[in-house]
């Protein structure tokens, strides 16, 4: 099964039980051990899973990290546990230590939420004081997932993984500066981009005025740039759909033609994200599906009065159809790959609350 859906579904029981989960040791059980299942490695092998490993520090014997994994007999990453409950960024000097002794390159800090994902890019052996990586479950990213899949069983690679690793350290580091000054435009920023057109001497008063037109200039661009991309994107969809109604007229929702429809494997990989979505508020045995000639539609409780959206996967471009404004009222967008119909998660919960 695809990584992000088997992510899906842990998200789905973490909010499902979380607030039954009163002890660390039952986060680790609960959470932590499907997620490194999840990752491919086997939680019931002690040569693969090591918990409660041994770390002497020093003087101190006996600590335990709680985790160790290994890959073809070697350490690849330890993992350290915190309750849910707990900030996952506040205890990475117990992580630390632990680390230090250990022969690993990455370590990992988390409350079964969030996972921070650790490595010794400023000096050997010592561990950074901050991640290169998060991913957290409840706000699950594609960019994120596809930098997670290095830590796979089937996947991983050292070599690639330290790559990377720096980049997104410092990419991450960029970004969160760039932010910054989008909210509060530094002294530094605003000279360097007011000296290009502006020839006078900067006051003290002129300077808290132009802070304030480059925060509102910063704002209106990206801004802008957004709207733009969105525009664009909805006239190439009217412009797609005045094509397809051209060729082909509209279907009523329940037509079928047995004898000439096709289910794919695209469509029931469809349907089992849309299935994954809808599980945070639904039994899935209420969901259904039905092919037909035009479209392949998912309905509540198999009817077709209860339309929840349509894949559109019978042409060279790929649509969902989601019913979030009536179910007379389908609006339907272009999807680049499968996983973008988790974008619209949104759009199929408000669906279902419009048939209660």
């Amino acid at each position: 099964m695809d990584l992000k859906i088997k992510l899906e579904q842990l998200h789905q029981k973490v909010v499902g039980l979380k607030d039954q989960i009163s002890t660390e040791e039952a986060t680790k059980n609960a959470f932590v051990m499907p997620f490194i299942q999840i990752l491919g490695y086997d939680i019931f092998n002690p040569t693969e899973v090591i918990p409660e490993h041994i770390c002497d520090i020093g003087t101190k014997k006996g600590e335990k990290v709680d985790y160790v994994i290994k890959h073809n007999d070697e350490p690849i990453f330890i993992i350290e546990c915190k309750h849910w409950k707990e900030n996952a960024d506040a205890h990475n000097s117990q992580l630390h230590r632990y680390y230090h002794v250990s022969k690993t390159r990455f370590g990992v800090l988390t409350n079964g939420i969030v996972y921070n994902f650790y490595t010794d890019l400023e000096k050997p052996n010592i561990m950074d004081e901050k991640p290169f990586f998060t991913i957290n479950i409840e706000d699950l990213k594609d960019s994120s997932i596809k930098i997670l899949e290095s830590f796979t069983k089937k996947d991983y690679n050292l070599e690639s993984i330290l790559d990377s690793a720096e980049a997104l350290k410092y990419i991450k580091a960029i970004r969160k500066e760039f932010e910054k000054e989008i909210e509060t435009p530094s002294d530094e920023l605003v000279k360097l981009l007011v000296s290009r057109f502006f020839e006078k001497h900067l006051t003290a008063n002129r300077m808290v005025s132009f802070k304030e037109y480059t925060k509102k200039a910063l704002t209106t661009s990206i801004n802008e740039s957004i709207s733009f991309r969105l525009k664009s994107a909805l006239s190439i969809n009217e412009q797609i759909e005045k094509q397809e109604e051209g060729v082909k007229p509209a279907q009523p929702i329940d037509e079928n033609n047995d004898s000439k429809i096709v289910t794919t494997e695209e469509e029931l990989e469809g349907f089992q994200i849309v299935k994954a979505i809808l599980r945070e508020k639904i039994p899935s045995a209420r969901i259904a599906h039905r092919d037909t000639l035009s479209y392949f539609g998912i309905l509540l409780d198999d009817n077709n009065r209860k339309p929840i959206c349509r894949l559109h996967f019978n042409t060279a471009n790929k649509y969902l159809e989601t019913f979030h404004n009536g179910k007379e009222a389908g609006e339907k967008v272009l999807l680049n790959n499968l996983d973008e119909i988790y974008n619209f998660k949104e759009e199929l919960h408000k669906t279902l609350e419009n048939y209660n």
